[in-house]
């Protein structure tokens, strides 16, 4: 049984169709990359996965470990252990860094979650989570928090966004610390370079799946063709 498993969704916001038919299986332990450009709704599917306020299918079920959380609120579906990375770096203010990485425990040494993502806890661990880091420092922070979290799920949202190309292996050390946590990984990008490091790859386009398979294989069919936002338009990759 997959730990999370989208079936058959449609989303409708007013008039226009987001997603129609989407189905998509998570197994545990493993790394699922959704590539697709801007615009094609992968941040939409990870709100919805995350219960964000006003993201519910208009049709279909989205199931984690096998029941149904269609309209679980988002603390319910932490509890259960999903977490997500957002695409926009961490909006917490008025905390210092040692106590963002250590909500779930006080036993927990935060050091080796930032050496993780590429920064240095002597010069972090007793910053405050505010306008003086720069975008860049806050989304490694909630990357390493997420690592931290060590969930069932992990969303993460563009990971890469806001960090420079030389932090791709940052990136990379933060899913291999997950999965040896455990954690299931749902990896959302429009870059195919980050989608190699998953176990399965699905690419995502005029809000259906519209191929799964080998990551290298789908990265490499992604790559090779021009998609053009293409919601409400016909897909070019039929």
């Amino acid at each position: 049984m997959p730990l999370l498993e989208i079936k058959d969704i449609t989303y409708r916001v007013k008039e226009k169709e987001i997603f129609s038919g989407l189905s998509l299986a998570v197994e545990s332990g493993r790394v699922h990359a959704i590539l697709g450009k801007n615009g094609t709704g992968k941040s939409t599917l990870a709100y919805l996965v995350m219960g964000c306020e006003s993201y519910i299918p208009t049709s279909g079920e989205i199931l984690f470990e096998g029941k149904v959380i269609n309209e679980l609120k988002v603390h319910e579906r932490a509890k259960l252990g999903i977490a997500l990375a957002w695409q926009e770096p961490v909006r917490f203010e008025g905390i210092s860094v040692r106590d963002y990485l250590t909500l779930k425990s006080k036993e927990i040494d935060p050091s080796i979650y930032l050496e993780m993502v590429g920064l240095y806890p002597e010069l972090y661990l007793d910053r405050m989570l505010d306008k003086s880091l720069s975008g860049g420092e806050r989304k490694r922070i909630e990357l390493a928090s997420i690592v931290a979290l060590e969930p069932k799920l992990a969303v993460l949202d563009e990971p890469d966004s806001g960090i420079d190309m030389l932090s791709i292996q940052d990136i990379m050390n933060v899913i291999d610390a997950l999965k040896k946590n455990g954690t299931s990984v749902l990896l959302i990008s429009h870059r195919e370079e980050i989608a190699k490091v998953a176990d399965k790859a699905s690419l995502i386009c005029n809000g259906k799946i519209m191929c799964s398979g080998n990551p290298k294989n789908v990265a490499q069919y992604y790559k090779s063709r021009k998609c053009e936002v293409c919601i409400g338009e016909e897909c070019v990759y039929v």
